[in-house]
């Protein structure tokens, strides 16, 4: 898979973290008394969301590479993408579940009590436990990384995935005033169709029919046994 579809991803799929998360980037702190000091503060806090996401690449990228030496590669792409269509159609309720909802408790928890502080470590912390509240773009991104059999690559999809979505982030955190509650809840509603874009992708990557790019014959992989 094209590595560099991750940043797409994340540069159309940062409207949707205009509006999840977008309240938090604007109540940041600020981490200085000069311009230059809030600035680093809100480099800071992206650079540890991206973190996370590399964290997350290096998990799904070993997922990958084990299916890839099973040789199911192509299973796996259409998998992933079945999933994303379904997610597309399940209720926002799933997230209501006790596990989940215990788990973000819990990482607000933490990031209120970081909040209060205003050194360039704690926006890198902030970032950190932001980058772990449950997101289904985040997931989307996972998926695929998964798709890249590779641990390193899957690393290098996370890694522009987030660099993706660091100029609409970093933007949010300067100033509300660019990005308003009513615009953000209307960009939001545009994730869904980068969705369901990516998951045929991936469903016709699994089908191997031969177009360059779109979907390749992969080499050495299988699928159903074939």
């Amino acid at each position: 898979m094209n590595i560099w579809i991750a940043f797409v991803l994340g540069f159309v799929g940062s409207v949707h973290c205009a509006g999840m998360c977008g309240p938090l980037a604007i109540s940041l702190p600020p981490s200085g008394r000069t311009a230059t000091g809030f600035l680093t503060g809100r480099a800071a806090y992206n650079l540890g969301r991206i973190i996370t996401y590399c964290f997350i690449g290096l998990i799904f990228g070993l997922i990958g590479k084990s299916f890839v030496l099973a040789g199911v590669q192509r299973l796996l792409s259409i998998t992933i993408g079945v999933l994303l269509l379904t997610g597309l159609l399940a209720s926002r309720k799933l997230l209501l579940l006790v596990p989940i909802g215990r788990l973000v408790e819990g990482l607000k928890f933490m990031m209120g009590r970081i909040l209060r502080q205003r050194s360039i470590t704690s926006m890198i912390m902030l970032g950190v436990l932001n980058g772990l509240l449950p997101c289904g773009l985040v997931y989307v991104a996972a998926g695929a990384a998964t798709m890249t059999g590779r641990v390193l690559d899957g690393v290098q999809f996370m890694f522009l995935f987030g660099l993706g979505t660091f100029p609409m982030m970093f933007l949010m955190g300067l100033t509300q005033k660019l990005f308003p509650a009513g615009l953000r809840l209307k960009l939001v509603k545009m994730v869904p169709l980068s969705i369901f874009l990516l998951a045929m992708l991936l469903i016709l990557r699994g089908m191997a029919l031969g177009i360059p790019y779109v979907s390749p014959v992969l080499s050495g992989a299988s699928c159903c046994g074939k």
